[in-house]
């Protein structure tokens, strides 16, 4: 190999290192400033927009999201809120604290929930709150009801030799148990817990659907439906995505199209932070050490 070529090499293997460097550098600098400042801060982009709230995958106690939608509830330049929603459902008290707190937020600001390919049981629990519904004609939504499962194995362990024994304060603590059947006082005590749940549900959606609680009553035994049989029921108001409920908002609530759509981030900042360094080291990585001219190009020739 000639000098000029080790020369070439050598200056190629500096610029890596100093991309890197400067990579690292102005992330330190930028997270400084991003992390100083107050959450939900609108000191950098100001102007009036448009929040976009992604509830995804199993709905549970989420104490973050809840704090976010509250933030949103006193931002001045927020001017409407759409809820993309893709979730088969949760816990119920998970539904019902992202439905409380977009109640709250519905009070001062427009609301619309746009459903994925999945909005059932409490992932339609927290759309409820919205001005108006989309879905799709393909969404699965619905499924108003609450399932409490257990299973049962002391037949299985009787077989195995094995014998549970248990301490109880009463009759009812160990209801239900893995070891041993319900009772019929346990399976009426469990069934009286599901029941409330349940009559709660149906208020909500009554509420949030200006329905009857005897027309909810009659489609809320679980029962998904498709996007159009939903709207049919009144569980939907519409048929569509994003680019409808914007439409909907500048007709019905003068929110106008051409403000920008910003993602209400539920996760803390240096969380958020250290994803985006992640990222951009990894494809910094990629581009100079493995990409046109790095290492592997070197060893290629």
């Amino acid at each position: 190999m000639t000098l000029e070529a080790d020369l070439l090499l050598d200056r190629r293997r500096l610029k890596r290192r100093l991309t890197l460097w400067r990579v690292l550098a102005v992330l330190a600098g930028l997270g400084a400033i991003w992390v100083a400042l107050p959450e939900g801060s609108t000191a950098v982009l100001e102007g009036d927009y448009v929040a976009r709230l992604e509830i995804r995958g199993t709905i549970r106690e989420d104490r973050r999201m809840v704090e976010t939608i509250e933030r949103a509830a006193t931002n001045g330049h927020l001017r409407a809120v759409l809820v993309a929603i893709d979730s088969p459902g949760g816990t119920v008290a998970g539904g019902e604290a992202i439905h409380a707190a977009l109640t709250h937020l519905a009070a001062s600001k427009p609301v619309v929930a746009i459903m994925g390919g999945t909005a059932a049981s409490a992932g339609y629990m927290v759309a409820l709150p919205a001005a108006r519904i989309f879905a799709r004609e393909g969404t699965l939504t619905g499924s108003i009801g609450v399932i409490l499962q257990s299973f049962e194995a002391s037949e299985l362990l009787t077989r195995l030799g094995v014998h549970s024994q248990s301490i109880a304060s009463g009759p009812l603590k160990d209801q239900p148990s893995p070891f041993r059947p319900l009772t019929e006082e346990g399976r009426a005590s469990l069934t009286q817990v599901v029941e409330d749940m349940q009559a709660n549900f149906v208020r909500m959606v009554a509420a949030g659907r200006n329905m009857s609680e005897e027309a909810v009553r009659a489609i809320a035994d679980g029962r998904v439906m498709a996007g159009g049989r939903a709207r049919e029921a009144g569980l939907v108001d519409a048929m569509g995505g994003e680019r409808e409920a914007r439409a909907w908002l500048a007709e019905a609530r003068a929110v106008p199209t051409s403000l920008p759509i910003r993602t209400l981030e539920t996760r803390p900042r240096l969380e958020r932070l250290l994803a985006a360094g992640t990222e951009s080291l990894a494809r910094a990585f990629f581009t100079e050490w493995l990409g046109r001219g790095g290492l592997f190009a070197q060893i290629a020739r």
